[in-house]
Parts: structure tokens; C-alpha cells; sequence
């Protein structure tokens, strides 16, 4: 072997190992985008054929009414209605077309619960339950009030402003947290991990 191919060889050599080396950091590191998680402040669920998505609460306060936005996908050939059981007895239902979806976000399908039963920033429980199938879950929903501007009209009529701004330092701290790790995502398909706001 002359030295022009014993030069060839060791290139050769070097190329493949920093392939395998190179390769070696993809197999063993996880990759984020085959995890679903919620890329805004909301939480997601699935629930027999519904698919809830960036849910959270707009309250000013523990004992006020909060609104629950977001998005409920329906994946079944009938019409579905989410139930969803607060605090203290509060309720209120989501109804979705088949096939369909419903943005909380928009004014015609409000859903307020008479109270949150939560501080702002904190979690609370919420039984989620779909009639068709009658699957229920308990999931736990974040509160969050008007300190982000994005959520100040999904405040509930007759909220107290005051209740809001007097939310501990620690609830906005952890909420402000929480919104910093924030992205828009789609609310075109159920595959989205959350909706826009």
C-alpha cells in the first residue's frame, strides 16, 4: 500500500467515525417534538372523542366567576357535550358538533363557572365529563386573571377589577413563569397542542 492510499484510508477513517459520532448524539438524545405537551398556559386532555386543548380559567379571584377558554376538538360522527364540574357546585356545558370543533375563545360560546375556585396563578380541579360516551376525568386547570393583557377580555362580567391586581406576588410570579414559556400554536387541527389566544 503506497502512501497516497494509506492517506485516502485514514480520511476515509476520520469521515466515518465523526459520522457515527455525530449520528450517536441523535440516537441518544430525545427528541422534544415526539412529546406532546401543552405550549401555552393551558392544560390539554383527551377525553373519549373530545380533545380539550390550551383549557385554562380567566378569574379575578378565588370566590369570582371564571371563564374556561380554549379549545374542544369532537373526533366522533354525533354531537357531544363537555360537562365541566368546578368549585363549590359550579358548572357549566360545552356543546360540539361531530366532526367539529368549539373555541371557548369567542364570544358565542362563553363558558363561565359561577366561581373558580382558585387564586390566580394557582391549579384547580375539574371534573371534565363527555356525555356520549360518559367518560369523566378530573384534570387540573390553571387559573389566570387580566395581568397579561391577552386575557383581560376573557374576564367574566361582573368580575371586581380589584380582586385582581390583588393577587399575591408568588401566583403572579408563578404566572408570569408560566406565560414566559408560552408559544402560539394552531387551532386549526386536533393534533395542536394548544390554540391561540
Amino acid at each position: 500500500m503506497n502512501r497516497a492510499q494509506r492517506a485516502k484510508l485514514a480520511l476515509t477513517g476520520a469521515a466515518l467515525s465523526v459520522g457515527l459520532l455525530t449520528a450517536g448524539c441523535g440516537y441518544i438524545t430525545p427528541q422534544q417534538t415526539n412529546r406532546q405537551y401543552s405550549a401555552s398556559d393551558g392544560i390539554r386532555a383527551d377525553l373519549g372523542p373530545l380533545q380539550l386543548r390550551n383549557i385554562l380559567i380567566v378569574s379575578s379571584g378565588k370566590d369570582e366567576p371564571g371563564r374556561v377558554i380554549g379549545a374542544v376538538y369532537n373526533s366522533s360522527s354525533k354531537d357531544v357535550t363537555l360537562k365541566l364540574n368546578g368549585a363549590e357546585g359550579s358548572q357549566t356545558e360545552v356543546p360540539v358538533k361531530a366532526n367539529s370543533y368549539t373555541l371557548l375563545n369567542e364570544s358565542s360560546d362563553e363558558a363561565i363557572l359561577s366561581t373558580s375556585g382558585g387564586a390566580p396563578g394557582s391549579l384547580v380541579d375539574v371534573k371534565v365529563t363527555e356525555d356520549g360516551t360518559n367518560v369523566s376525568n378530573t384534570v387540573k386547570v390553571p387559573v389566570v386573571d387580566a395581568t397579561l393583557p391577552e386575557y383581560k377580555e376573557y374576564l367574566p362580567a361582573g368580575s371586581s377589577p380589584s380582586a385582581s391586581t390583588s393577587a399575591s406576588p408568588s401566583s403572579t410570579a408563578s404566572e408570569s413563569a408560566t406565560s414566559s414559556t408560552a408559544s402560539e400554536s394552531a387551532t386549526s387541527s386536533p393534533s395542536a397542542s394548544g390554540t391561540g389566544h
